[in-house]
């Protein structure tokens, strides 16, 4: 019994000896080692200076080898269904990704529309930096759309807002081609509030639009603008609400814009000021066949008022001078301002809206708005007439898709019981 005790501690210290050998030729001093056998880990006390003859420690390497024989096998991350990917996609998507160059989602589906009646779209939202480094300016955007409804509607196109480095420079653009089978009312408010003109014509729409600006200042911004329209009617069903005028125009326009913007979030501000004027000229030397001008002017401001809360306001005007064609009037209704208003029923030289909602956050990603406002088209200021003055409010729910990025589902009434219903991504002003 003895002799086997002693065969064993010899057995034993004859592997110390050898695994010493192996320290010491790695150089490398540690405060213990671990010694393998066939079936058995043996850990040896570091050595002192009254035991020179105790082994040496293991190396760093030999010892990351050892705990990597040992180490528990990495756990495999469980299968996902087509499901469960589906809704982490749109649980994440709101998310903030510092990281990422280019923040992407795509959001699809049914909707219905009281102007274009019920029909699939598609969206898909980018967010990003030039300068990923520089946190503290806003994001540029970019979304591609398109849209198709059983009524014949269809719409595709591009629009965004790309901030370069340092927001030396923006550049906001747009461009789309649609087909609208549409209502015409004719010109001007006596006309446009007649129910009795209402008349089925199609409307086709090719865009192109382009803003750059330079930073003059701080917050302030000067820059040329270019568009491109071809817009032309068919289908027509009473040439006479037209006046006469021919149902396609071209219209090429080159003109400045002056902005100050003071907005955190461009595309759902919460707090700051943001104040456009624009001036476009549409001269025969472009080759249009009516010259005129257009101005715009914008004034919306955005104030925190109560925890979740934000209350935004909204001024809009467009004046134009000249010969108009009835393709390029401006037009009251849509999806932006006076929202429940058909788009285009009220159209005249001149449109002056006004607007408020009060947007208010209420759980995880939701959020509901309420808005009132108020608008009026006219042929010119000595022909304005308060008691034109049409009256607009309603109600909206908002879902945050992206972050500063909201679906919204809008419901908007109107005189005389107008009203319609309006499905968009990004708030409306």
């Amino acid at each position: 019994m003895i002799l086997r005790a002693k065969a064993c501690i010899f057995i034993l210290s004859l592997s110390c000896l050898c695994t010493a050998v192996t320290a010491n030729d790695a150089d490398t001093p540690a405060q213990g080692n671990i010694v393998k056998t066939d079936s058995t880990v043996v850990r040896s006390a570091a050595p002192t200076a009254a035991s020179s003859n105790s082994p040496a420690p293991l190396s760093a390497r030999d010892s990351m080898a050892v705990a990597d024989l040992y180490a528990a096998p990495a756990a495999t991350p469980p299968h996902k269904t087509g499901w469960q990917k589906f809704k982490d996609y749109f649980t994440e998507s709101n998310k903030p990704k510092e990281n990422k160059a280019f923040d992407f989602s795509v959001i699809g589906g049914p909707h219905y529309s009281s102007d274009t009646n019920l029909g699939l779209g598609v969206v898909a939202s980018g967010l990003y930096r030039m300068n990923r480094h520089d946190t503290l300016m806003p994001q540029s955007n970019v979304s591609l759309f398109g849209d198709i409804t059983i009524s014949g509607f269809y719409v595709v196109g591009i629009k965004g807002d790309n901030l370069f480095p340092k927001d030396r420079y923006r550049l906001s653009y747009r461009l789309y081609t649609m087909s609208f089978p549409s209502y015409f009312w004719g010109i001007g408010y006596s006309e446009n509030n007649n129910d009795d003109n209402k008349s089925k014509y199609t409307l086709k729409k090719d865009e192109v639009a382009a803003t750059f600006l330079f930073k003059v200042a701080k917050n302030l911004y000067i820059g040329p603008d270019a568009s491109f329209s071809y817009i032309y009617a068919k289908d027509i069903q009473r040439y006479d609400l037209f006046d006469g005028e021919p149902t396609s125009t071209i219209d090429v326009g080159l003109g400045a814009s002056i902005i100050y913007d003071t907005r955190d979030i461009l595309t759902a501000p919460t707090r700051g000021t943001y104040l456009k004027l624009g001036q476009r000229f549409f001269p025969s030397f472009l080759g249009n066949k009516y010259d005129f001008i257009t101005t715009e002017f914008i004034a919306d401001y955005y104030q925190k008022v109560w925890k979740g809360a934000i209350l935004a306001f909204d001024f809009y005007t467009e004046l134009n001078y000249g010969d108009v064609p009835w393709t390029m009037l401006s037009q009251l209704g849509g999806s932006y301002r006076m929202r429940g208003y058909y788009n285009g029923r009220y159209r005249d030289n001149d449109l002056m809206c006004v607007q408020m909602e009060l947007r208010q956050h209420i759980w995880h990603r939701h959020g509901v708005v309420a808005w009132v406002g108020a608008g009026n088209v006219f042929p010119d200021f000595n022909n304005f007439k308060w008691n034109q003055t049409l009256p607009n409010y309603g109600l909206g729910y908002r879902w945050e898709f992206k972050k500063g990025v909201n679906v919204r589902l809008d419901y908007g009434f109107g005189k005389n019981g107008q009203s319609g219903f309006l499905f968009q991504i990004n708030e409306a002003f």
